[in-house]
């Protein structure tokens, strides 16, 4: 019964909905964390032990604080500066490239793509030229500079925590992997769109207005720049992140209801539901068991990790995919090693289709609104590429 809770409910995760009813990845996971508490694979006292607190309060904390940044401003006055400064469209192509992978790393892809994508149309609409090579920079820096930090992403968000590894080894260990990635990102989306990244007249033409909240732009910045230290001085991700969090929410200027919104209330309840899922799915020795079927193929090797992790993460999206493998870590010869090729893997990977990560959906709904089609070809034409280019080197450098 365990294995079968489990296998329907990530099948649903893979299809995002079931047919028929309006059951999302969420639903199917509180929904099948419930079935295994009520069919005995797991006690309610235990299912409570399984969601792993520090990695709740770590991801709320740092959606509290990005939401912060985004009512003031912050990043949509900075992607402005920059375009402000640099009107041939390959320098502006490479800085997108360096500001979206950077920021992504700080303060989590999703939000960097939510809010970059507008004003990345906006910049493109002004200067003449067509957005696709910008978005399509957007979405693959994103990705690959979420991968230097735990803060870069959700899924290194639960590695972070659960493998409790400190940040500045799990950075130094991957920062590297980014900043070489990030430069294939640019060198490969340079080269196919070369002819149409050529100066205009009109890249002259000044980027659209942006309002800012300057006090709440300092006060967002500091607070930020305050938990990035103390994350690097080894104090605990969640107790840093949430004591930011409470910082900003202690205010006169932002009703608290603005920054509620803000949250994304779908993904901490999926992880919920997924804790619970995979709890019961290890206590009832589904874990050992699909350690022992996959360790033919190299599973335990770096290569063979990425290589299993990649395809999972596109055939049941990376979140899912992590929170099914960190049952399994613990069993490699060389944990630590196992989990930092977990992060990089089940990241790069995001890039290799439209739907590898959330943040790709973000950045092509984001501009399907606005007119901006991007097809699945588009995508694979520079994601397959870069993909298949980043994840060889995070191979090597890891092994």
């Amino acid at each position: 019964m365990t294995v079968a809770i489990l296998v329907a409910t990530y099948v649903v995760i893979a299809a995002g909905r079931l047919p028929v009813l309006r059951l999302d990845r969420t639903g199917a996971a509180l929904i099948g964390g419930l079935a295994m508490v009520l069919t005995g694979a797991i006690p309610l006292d235990d299912a409570a032990r399984a969601v792993d607190a520090r990695t709740i309060v770590l991801l709320f904390g740092m959606m509290v604080i990005v939401a912060h940044l985004r009512l003031a401003g912050a990043f949509t006055l900075l992607v402005r500066a920059v375009a402000t400064h640099l009107s041939h469209p390959g320098l502006l192509l490479v800085a997108l490239v360096v500001t979206a992978g950077s920021l992504s790393a700080l303060f989590v892809n999703d939000t960097i793509c939510l809010v970059f994508t507008p004003v990345v149309l906006d910049i493109a609409a002004a200067r003449r030229h067509r957005p696709l090579p910008y978005l399509l920079a957007l979405a693959t820096a994103s990705n690959i500079g979420s991968v230097a930090t735990i803060a870069g992403n959700p899924q290194n968000m639960l590695i972070g925590s659960v493998s409790a590894i400190p940040f500045s080894t799990f950075s130094a260990a991957l920062l590297p992997i980014a900043t070489v990635g990030l430069a294939l990102d640019a060198a490969v989306i340079w080269l196919l769109f070369r002819k149409e990244l050529r100066r205009l007249p009109s890249d002259d033409a000044a980027p659209p207005p942006v309002r800012y909240h300057r006090p709440l732009l300092v006060k967002s910045g500091l607070v930020s720049a305050g938990v990035l230290a103390a994350f690097l001085l080894g104090y605990p991700p969640a107790l840093a992140a949430m004591t930011g969090a409470a910082a900003l929410l202690v205010t006169r200027r932002v009703r608290p209801q603005k920054i509620y919104r803000a949250v994304d209330w779908d993904l901490l309840l999926l992880f919920i539901g997924l804790f619970v899922l995979v709890g019961a799915a290890e206590r009832g020795g589904v874990g050992a068991w699909l350690f022992a079927w996959l360790r033919p193929l190299g599973v335990h090797t770096v290569a063979g990790l990425s290589a299993t992790a990649a395809l999972l993460s596109n055939a049941i999206s990376n979140v899912p995919a992590v929170m099914l493998f960190a049952r399994l870590i613990p069993l490699m010869p060389d944990p630590d090693r196992a989990w930092l090729t977990l992060a990089m893997s089940s990241t790069l990977a995001g890039n290799l289709t439209i739907l590898g990560s959330i943040a790709n959906l973000i950045v092509v709904e984001g501009a399907r609104r606005r007119g901006v089609a991007i097809g699945f070809v588009d995508y694979a034409r520079v994601g397959v590429p870069v993909t298949l280019l980043t994840l060889a080197f995070g191979i090597w450098w890891l092994s």
